[in-house]
């Protein structure tokens, strides 16, 4: 099963084909194609190949499922005895996304070189 780890938002994410990942808030609605070009590491099985920083070429296609907020997250602040609390929440921006695709750039065929190697 070929798998890769992707970079995007500040975090890493190992992905395969047809997973579906929570990532940062994301541009496109519903249903819109998207591209993530920072590959780390990419693995068929059989062979591993890791960038420096990233693979040269390796691409993730994804699909847009929903635009999303996460759970509400509350801070609270308090200081004993002085009479001070504060109370602070938010809730992050978050894509929905389903992983379509993996391409490795060396992996890709092309019409000569599969007439090539069919002689």
């Amino acid at each position: 099963m070929a798998y890769a780890i992707i970079k995007t938002g500040g975090r890493q994410f190992r992905v395969a084909e047809g997973d579906t990942i929570d990532v940062d808030l994301l541009e496109g609605d519903a249903g819109a194609k998207t591209t993530f070009g920072e590959v780390l590491l990419h693995a068929d099985g059989e062979n591993l190949t890791h960038g420096s920083p990233f693979v040269s070429g390796a691409t993730v296609t994804a699909e847009v499922v929903e635009q999303r907020k996460d759970k509400k997250v509350i801070a609270f602040k308090y200081r004993r005895r002085k009479g001070y609390h504060r109370t602070v929440g938010h809730r992050r921006k978050l894509t929905r996304v389903k992983i379509t695709g993996i391409e490795l750039a060396s992996k890709k065929k092309t019409a000569k070189s599969e007439a090539t190697s069919a002689e």
